[in-house]
C-alpha cells in the first residue's frame, strides 16, 4: 500500500515539514516517495537532465527553479528518462512543458505550473545543495512523500 500524506501527518506531525500548497499534479503516477536528491538552478535544466540519465534507485528529485515562471524546467522526454531509469518521482519549484505527455507517463510530477518554452542549456547548477522553497528546508538524503493532498519532507525514511 503507498504511503499517504494524511497518514503520515496523524502519525508523525512532530517530525514532518509540510509544504505550502503551491503545486499541481503533472506526472502519471499521483503519489510518491523516496530519498531526495537536489538541484538548484535558474531557468537551466542542465543538471537536471543529468541527474535523470543516472540510476534514480527510487528517489525523488527536488529542484528548486527560484519559481521561475519563464520557461520550463522539465518535458516528456526529460520526464522518460526519469521514468527508465528507475526516478520515482520529481518536485520542480518551476515549470514544466508537454503535460499531456507527462500525465501518461508512469512517474510523479509536481511542479508550479506549465510553461510551452523550454530551458536554457549553458550547464549552470549546483547539485545536492540544501534547497529552501514552499516554506520548507530541504537537505540531500532526506526523505519526501507526495501525493494529491500535499508534499511532506522528513530526516528519517518515511513508513
Amino acid at each position: 500500500m503507498a504511503l499517504k500524506t494524511t497518514d503520515l501527518c496523524d502519525e508523525h506531525a512532530d517530525s514532518l515539514r509540510i509544504m505550502a500548497p503551491l503545486f499541481g499534479d503533472y506526472g502519471g503516477r499521483n503519489g510518491f516517495s523516496g530519498q531526495i536528491q537536489t538541484v538548484k538552478t535558474f531557468e537551466d535544466n542542465s543538471r537536471v537532465a543529468e541527474l535523470l540519465d543516472t540510476p534514480g534507485e527510487g528517489q525523488v528529485l527536488v529542484v528548486d527553479g527560484a519559481g521561475s515562471m519563464r520557461c520550463a524546467l522539465l518535458g516528456d522526454q526529460l520526464a522518460a528518462k526519469a521514468r527508465d531509469n528507475g526516478w520515482s518521482g520529481l518536485l520542480i519549484y518551476g515549470c514544466v512543458r508537454d503535460s499531456s505527455d507527462l500525465a501518461d507517463l508512469d512517474v510523479g510530477i509536481k511542479a508550479l505550473n506549465t510553461h510551452p518554452c523550454k530551458s536554457h542549456k549553458g550547464g549552470a547548477g549546483e547539485v545536492g545543495v540544501v534547497v529552501t522553497f514552499a516554506g520548507v528546508t530541504v537537505s540531500p538524503g532526506e526523505w519526501l512523500c507526495a501525493d494529491r493532498d500535499g508534499i511532506v519532507v522528513a530526516s528519517e525514511p518515511l513508513n
